[in-house]
């Protein structure tokens, strides 16, 4: 729907969306000319409209390769279950590095991929084409005959897949602001806990081909998703949009509204500043802030490395292997409304810190569970749990890298694969620790330290950031001089921007 027309006023129903709208509204950024007609009562009627089309065209699509991306990734647990192993002739130790191999790829060309992402006019389509490129890889896996060969597809599909999540995560930000992004994270989020949870129910359908056409099951696995995954990608190339001020979805002044209210929290948008890649890169790398963040995201996905081994960990409650892949999915079901919740609360009340801190209190305690009983319904209850408690403080990790390092544009893109790539590492050295089943003590209790240090470090980082609004606070040049040498722009600092959530 275009808004070039002048509509009439109206009630703004949602009270969540009136404060969204609001938000940007009144700001002090001057109104470009062609928004100069309308009040602020129906600049707030517009917004909403505006963030409806933007949902329409952008979520779906973007769920759904997520949903393909973490099947893509995931379907080699399953296909542990029907008997790659034997197959390839492949021992335990070989096997975790057939899974950890595909981060050897995935995490270094992530910063390369989204420095490259800030200048590509299409970001939609880029997404896209890698989307195609790896279902095919994907599919690919079944025709392996060796281990060797095995660890070659799996090394391309990381570098493949290194394009999609970083850069699904800046996209969002050049679209959302501080009050919807959230919300839009756990979108990718929860489809991240449908790809697993519905991954499990179609492996466990498909690996019933097992034999067919003289066909391993875990072969029609890879060819089955696979394909899949090349279809719906090209579809979702014609769908996904490009940034907000050359969108083609967009009129002349939604896109000017879309643009402004990107700029009225942290200054120029997309396609609006001139700083090159390399020196966002180089800015990012020189903010204090970044190292803390990077450290406490080596924490946070060493403690989502659960969702890799999922699986074997249901597998060892001790049920025949289709039943615990049906059991995969309940965890995950109840992952997904969680992070919904607990991103809506963020939004709503404009905090990540507590959040982080109950759902990693959580984690720690479900961590201890199994390894202190053989009980199948105790140890089956700490893994309902342990998918969101271990996975959700993510989200809002990447909410705050993505809010407090806005700009420049290139720096916000280079510190999102910065603090995913390095992070990512954790994937390696944690794809080691799940042996010696049931009670898994080598992962549960490094998961478990992992949560105790991240409290530990989100809480001096929330300190830091407090103590440099502070310093904005003040109204003294010396001490607003050494937040712009942290990290903040001039331009930033005239908006009255603030380190928030904390």
């Amino acid at each position: 729907m275009d808004i070039d027309k002048k509509p009439a006023q109206e009630d703004v129903g949602d009270a969540l969306s009136v404060a969204e709208g609001q938000m940007a509204a009144a700001n002090g950024k001057p109104k470009p000319e062609s928004l100069c007609q309308y009040s602020d009562h129906e600049i707030d009627g517009l917004i909403k409209k505006l963030v409806r089309k933007i949902d329409f065209f952008i979520l779906p699509p973007i769920g759904i390769l997520y949903i393909l991306n973490y099947i893509d990734r995931q379907n080699l647990s399953a296909a542990k279950l029907q008997g790659i192993m034997e197959s390839l002739d492949m021992n335990t130790q070989q096997f975790a590095t057939a899974v950890s191999i595909l981060f050897v790829g995935y995490l270094p060309f992530q910063i390369p991929s989204n420095l490259l992402i800030t200048r590509i006019p299409r970001p939609g389509m880029y997404i896209c084409c890698a989307v195609v490129i790896w279902g095919g890889i994907s599919a690919l896996t079944a025709l392996v005959k060796t281990y060797d060969q095995l660890l070659a597809v799996r090394a391309c599909l990381g570098i493949v897949e290194a394009v999609f999540f970083p850069g699904a995560v800046y996209y969002l930000s050049a679209w959302y602001t501080k009050k919807e992004l959230g919300k839009r994270l756990a979108g990718l989020y929860i489809a991240q806990q449908v790809g697993n949870a519905f991954g499990g129910l179609f492996a466990a359908g498909i690996l019933q081909l097992d034999g067919a056409h003289g066909i391993s099951g875990w072969r029609w696995l890879f060819i089955i998703e696979g394909c899949a995954t090349v279809g719906i990608g090209a579809i979702c190339a014609c769908i996904m949009p490009e940034f907000p001020y050359n969108s083609r979805m967009l009129s002349q002044t939604e896109r000017d509204l879309a643009v402004w209210r990107m700029e009225s929290e942290a200054g120029a948008a997309e396609g609006h500043e001139k700083e090159s890649p390399l020196k966002g890169f180089l800015d990012a790398l020189s903010d204090p802030k970044m190292l803390l963040l990077i450290f406490c995201n080596i924490l946070s996905q060493g403690q989502g490395s659960i969702a890799n081994y999922f699986p074997t960990l249901v597998d060892a409650l001790g049920y025949s292997s289709t039943v615990s892949l049906l059991l995969t999915a309940p965890p995950y079901i109840l992952a997904a409304f969680v992070y919904y919740g607990i991103t809506w609360w963020s939004d709503r009340r404009n905090t990540v810190y507590p959040i982080i801190i109950a759902l990693l209190s959580i984690s720690i305690v479900m961590y201890i569970i199994p390894m202190s009983t053989d009980s199948v319904g105790a140890r089956y209850f700490s893994m309902m749990l342990l998918p969101f408690a271990s996975v959700g403080p993510q989200i809002l990790m990447y909410k705050t890298i993505n809010l407090h390092l806005a700009r420049p544009i290139s720096k916000r893109a280079a510190a999102s694969a910065l603090v995913n790539a390095i992070g990512g590492t954790s994937n390696i050295w944690s794809s080691y620790l799940y042996y010696d089943a049931p009670r898994f003590y080598a992962a549960f209790g490094t998961l478990m330290g992992c949560g105790v240090l991240f409290i530990a470090t989100i809480t001096f980082y929330r300190w830091l950031v407090r103590h440099e609004n502070k310093r904005l606070d003040s109204g003294d040049p010396v001490q607003i001089a050494k937040v712009i040498k942290g990290g903040v722009t001039q331009e930033m600092v005239d908006l009255g921007w603030r380190y928030e959530m904390y």
